[in-house]
């Protein structure tokens, strides 16, 4: 990706005295960081001090769980590391439930924060925004937390950090830094930089073993996770040289195209779909835990071959055990798959037509949940008609997405469905939104949620009008917690606390400086997404809903 190099008038030179802060952006510009994300605190102004010399540009939400939802967005949208900076304590507990969203979707994120002095005492001393243990906080929720002990080992950091995001599986990591050794300087030389490593291969012998089980399978499927993300010709090869059925997760939703004869769509959800994959005697699951969120249950017990293949090995013997494990890079992994696997006239011995297998187990998902869903349809179809095939639309954890749109609004590659799977945050869309935007803003991107996760994150109106970027913000308003509301009633409780008085979201979406409108209609909808994506700054318009 195109990188701005630190201007020859501000550069260091060789063994320059070097502060914490500098050499911290140092460090990430020299791993091609452009972008971060972030809000500047009493305690972290040494680093913003430099962003500017080394080309790094700056977007300011306005909360930090805001920061890390922006830079989830840009990550996935451009598949190298969203950089979050907070300051210490309360900011960086704030983007924490954002890190927990990346770790969870595996979205490579660097979250870096000041902490407290290199000697600061364990005994409290009541020093501004002190905590007992930000690195024990953050070692929860990221793939690992690591304070520093030195400005040298700044640079060290951040090298392992991208080792992680470029070999392993991409999960946030995050860097303290004691607020007193980012003022302190020392006699640094050349960049430390993550080493270049080759693309993980599997096992010879498993990828044989895997490639006869496929060669030889009358009923074999595709699930495909986000772990496939790089791999879309690849798998949508292999697809069809077995002619194979392709379910996805959420997160893999439109890696294949979701128009093709071949591709079931997000459906591990669907009871049909569930007993059909028992069936299969080959199974073929790439980049993906195969885990009850996916399901919307436990998963099925699978009587065929599994075969797995994820960069993680953990995941082969996690929740569903791999029959035969391919530990190694998706992409990579499937091509050497293709290889092996003979042409596709001489494996489709004795198969049931794939493409009406495909038909039929779409038509039994949508009769499901037909009654449920119907209410969705017209708008999502409204949608599709005025979104370009590379369209970006972020979501939130609200029904009309995860009943609506991950099923029923159909994506092609390059488009993309961002949506937190997992750990099931509120108020991911509207961030996401902003930062995918910022990634790639010759693209269309578009925000869907409810009424109810919107108000987490409201506020981040304010930085979409601060960037002015054409941002349709699609709410369908229930007047509350309509997931909460329903399961309650189906207890035979009855509902509480899941109704909230009105808000006029499109006034307050004018009150930040932004657009506002509402949509009572299929085509009012789409009248005002049209009008939106052609509008500086963000549209927020809503969609009502009943609530009984």
């Amino acid at each position: 990706m195109a990188h701005d190099l630190p201007n020859p008038d501000t550069a260091p030179a060789a063994d320059a005295l070097l502060s914490g802060g500098q050499a911290l952006v140092r460090a990430l510009a020299g791993h091609l960081v452009t972008q971060v994300f972030g809000i500047p605190g009493t305690h972290n102004l040494e680093i913003y001090r430099h962003l500017a010399a080394y080309g790094l540009r700056h977007v300011t939400p306005r909360h930090e769980q805001g920061a890390g939802y922006a830079a989830d967005g840009y990550a996935r949208v451009t598949g190298q590391p969203g950089v979050v900076l907070t300051t210490t304590g309360p900011a960086l507990l704030n983007a924490a439930a954002a890190v927990g969203q990346a770790y969870s979707d595996s979205v490579p994120m660097l979250v870096v924060s000041p902490g407290m002095p290199l000697r600061h005492p364990r005994l409290s001393t009541g020093l501004l925004h002190e905590m007992r243990s930000q690195t024990e906080a953050l070692r929860g929720v990221a793939a690992f937390s690591h304070r520093v002990s030195s400005v040298a080992e700044i640079e060290t950091a951040v090298a392992r950090a991208f080792t992680l995001f470029r070999t392993g599986r991409p999960r946030p990591a995050h860097i303290e830094i004691p607020l007193d050794l980012l003022e302190a300087t020392e006699a640094l030389g050349s960049v430390r930089l993550a080493p270049p490593l080759p693309r993980a291969t599997p096992d010879p012998h498993a990828l044989r073993q895997a490639a006869r089980a496929l060669a030889d399978a009358r009923h074999p499927a595709l699930i495909l996770g986000g772990g496939a993300r790089d791999a879309t010709r690849a798998c949508l090869a292999l697809a069809e040289r077995l002619a194979a059925p392709v379910v996805t997760t959420a997160n893999g939703k439109g890696i294949v195209p979701e128009t093709h004869p071949l591709s079931v769509g997000v459906a591990l959800h669907s009871p049909g779909v569930q007993k059909w994959l028992t069936a299969r005697d080959v199974v073929i699951a790439v980049g993906t835990e195969l885990a009850e969120s996916d399901f919307w249950s436990p998963p099925p017990a699978l009587d065929g071959t599994l075969v797995r293949v994820d960069i993680d090995a953990d995941q082969m013997y996690g929740g569903t055990p791999a029959d035969v494990a391919l530990v190694g890079d998706a992409r990579t992994t499937v091509q050497a798959l293709l290889a092996e696997i003979p042409a596709a006239e001489e494996v489709h011995h004795a198969r049931v037509p794939a493409e009406a297998e495909v038909a039929a187990l779409r038509a039994a998902r949508d009769a499901e949940t037909a009654s449920r869903d119907a209410r969705w349809l017209p708008y999502l179809k409204a949608l599709r008609s005025v979104l370009a095939d590379d369209a970006i639309i972020t979501s939130d954890s609200a029904q009309c997405c995860y009943y609506g749109a991950l099923p029923h609004l159909p994506l092609r590659p390059p488009g993309r469905y961002l949506h937190p799977t997992g750990f099931g945050t509120l108020g991911y869309a509207l961030p996401a939104a902003i930062g995918a935007k910022s990634a790639a803003p010759d693209r269309q991107v578009l925000a869907l949620g409810g009424d109810g996760g919107l108000q987490f994150t409201v506020q981040e109106m304010a930085t979409a009008v601060q960037l002015q970027l054409p941002l349709p913000i699609v709410v369908f308003d229930n007047g509350g917690y309509g997931e909460i509301r329903a399961e309650m009633a189906g207890r035979g409780d009855t509902p509480t606390a899941v109704d909230l008085p009105p808000v006029d979201l499109p006034a307050l979406a004018r009150a930040y400086g932004g657009h506002g409108t509402r949509a009572c209609t299929a085509e009012e909808l789409r009248r005002a997404v049209a009008a939106a994506l052609d509008t500086p700054g963000p549209t927020l318009i809503t969609v009502p809903e009943e609530t009984s």
